[in-house]
């Protein structure tokens, strides 16, 4: 009698774990959240979708602004670079509880293997050069888990009178301009 109380237990801890609900690790975000920062698109659109924003650096027409992509689980920054109040570039800082395999393969869904490929110990870099006219970098690092750094993307050819441009990524990076 004990020994069947105890299977059927068992049984139905199993079966009720399976019907359990798993959401995962990305919560649904899509880079279409990111899709209204690329190159190209305008500062009233950008503010339209995620509000005013916050202006970190004003160079006349080159200005950088942060806003925050969020939804119910997750919350992180965007710095977006505009000349003339038209994008150049981005840069998302991500969460790091997103699943970098997930976020890394939907990437390549959109673009196609990456060109370029960088490690160094547990951290690499994911870089697509000039593809639809823009650059696009991705990093990600794993400790216990791998998970997502970054992704940012960059016009290939910046408007010559953008004089002082200098890509999100490289700022950050400490890296100048050309």
């Amino acid at each position: 009698m004990h020994y069947a109380f105890t299977k059927i237990l068992i049984l139905s801890l199993f079966i009720s774990s399976c019907l359990a609900k798993v959401d995962p690790p990305n919560y649904n975000f899509s880079l279409d959240a990111l899709k209204v920062f690329n190159p190209g698109s305008e500062l009233k659109d950008i503010q339209a979708k995620y509000g005013k924003g916050e202006l970190i650096e004003d160079g006349g027409d080159l200005k950088t602004y942060k806003f925050y992509v969020a939804q119910i689980r997750y919350k992180f920054p965007v710095y977006v670079q505009l000349f003339k109040g038209k994008s150049l570039d981005f840069f998302a800082r991500l969460p790091n509880y997103f699943s970098h395999d997930l976020f890394h393969q939907s990437i390549i869904n959109r673009l196609g293997k990456q060109d370029k490929f960088f490690k160094i110990e547990a951290n690499a870099l994911y870089r697509w050069s000039n593809k639809n006219g823009n650059n696009y970098a991705y990093s990600g690092t794993c400790t216990i888990t791998c998970f997502p750094l970054y992704f940012s993307t960059a016009i290939a050819k910046p408007p010559a009178e953008a004089s002082g441009y200098n890509p999100m990524i490289n700022k950050l990076s400490g890296i100048q301009a050309k």
